[in-house]
């Protein structure tokens, strides 16, 4: 299977891409990982609501253009749907025996994604309600896709 993060924005910080490198390595027994980050946008300092929009639909259009037909595509969206580690294993588990090789996760800008990018997604995802930088979420989803592998397996993780 194939693990495709499409993300807008760089990790800077030291301890982020140790993060990001110590979860590839780990994810590499279970499938293949690709980090694939788009530049953010630049925004005024008080942007208008067309500001915003403008941004996001440039950012989720960069987004779309690395999507592939045969990709399972799931949206990271405070407004989705929340599951428990185990729910994502199961859902992970589903698309692995249906068939599904590819899945493409999308974390958006700082605005979000768009009203399209979202509906297009076979599945809209939420950690929480709460707000994460986009760099410390990108860990967050790499930890609990890791976390759904090591379920799959009937592998032991912490609780």
């Amino acid at each position: 299977m194939k693990i495709r993060i499409i993300c807008v924005g760089k990790l800077k910080e030291r301890f982020y891409t140790d993060a990001l490198s110590e979860f590839s390595k780990r994810l590499s027994r279970f499938c293949e990982l690709e980090i694939i980050e788009i530049p953010d946008e630049k925004v005024a300092e008080n942007p208008s609501a067309a500001d915003i929009e403008k941004v996001k639909s440039t950012e989720c259009r960069k987004i779309a253009d690395k999507l592939s037909s045969n990709d399972y595509i799931i949206a990271l969206d405070p407004r989705g749907k929340q599951f428990s580690s185990e729910e994502l294993a199961s859902h992970l588990a589903e698309c692995m025996l249906g068939g599904k090789s590819r899945i493409a996760m999308l974390i958006g800008g700082s605005h979000g994604l768009t009203r399209e990018l979202r509906n297009s997604a076979n599945l809209v995802l939420s950690f929480s309600r709460m707000t994460f930088s986009h760099q410390i979420f990108r860990i967050m989803l790499l930890e609990q896709v890791y976390r759904a592998f090591k379920i799959i397996n009937g592998e032991p993780y912490h609780k």
